[in-house]
C-alpha cells in the first residue's frame, strides 16, 4: 500500500513527434531520425507536450494543439535589441540569420541576427517558435519509470 503523501516514480517518456504550423506545413519531425526522449516534469521540454503524455501510454497517437503560453511563450518585443557591431569583432561576413551565444552574469541566452543597420545589430533573443501556436502529431513509443541518475540529473540517461 503506497502512502498518501509519498509520489511515484518519474516517468521517463521516448515520443515520436510531427510538428506542423497553423497552415499544416511541416516544421520539424522526429521521422526517420532518433525519437524524443524526455524525463517528466523537467523545463527540458514544452509544458504542452508533458500534459499530453502525462497519462498515456506506449502505443497512443495523439494529436496536439499547443498555444504559446504553454510552448515557447509569447513573443516579447522587448527581446529584440540593437547592439553595436563591435560586440561581433572577429565575425567573419556578419550575416541575418546568423545566430550567437551570449553569457550576461550567470545566464547564457542565444540571440539570432534579424537586422544589420550600419554599426548597429539587431539581434532577437526569443525563441524562433516563440508567440506560435504549435500543433503536434505525438506517438508515444517507450515509457518508463525513471532511475535514480536520471532523477538526479533532470535528464534521461542512455
Amino acid at each position: 500500500m503506497q502512502a498518501e503523501n509519498e509520489q511515484s516514480t518519474p516517468q521517463v517518456f521516448t515520443v515520436h513527434y510531427v510538428l506542423k504550423n497553423k497552415l499544416g506545413e511541416l516544421v520539424d519531425t522526429s521521422e526517420g531520425s532518433e525519437p524524443l526522449h524526455f524525463l517528466y516534469g523537467t523545463p527540458d521540454i514544452i509544458e504542452g507536450i508533458q500534459k499530453a503524455v502525462k497519462d498515456r501510454n506506449v502505443g497512443d497517437c495523439l494529436e496536439v494543439t499547443i498555444p504559446p503560453e504553454m510552448a515557447y511563450g509569447e513573443y516579447r518585443e522587448e527581446l529584440v535589441r540593437k547592439v553595436p557591431r563591435s560586440l561581433f569583432e572577429g565575425v567573419e561576413n556578419l550575416q541575418v540569420g546568423m545566430k550567437f551565444q551570449t553569457n550576461s552574469g550567470d545566464e547564457t541566452q542565444v540571440v539570432q541576427v534579424v537586422g544589420i543597420d550600419g554599426n548597429l545589430v539587431r539581434v532577437d533573443a526569443n525563441h524562433p517558435l516563440a508567440g506560435f501556436t504549435l500543433y503536434f502529431d505525438l506517438e508515444i513509443v517507450g515509457r518508463r519509470d525513471a532511475t535514480e541518475d536520471e532523477i538526479s540529473q533532470g535528464r534521461p540517461l542512455f
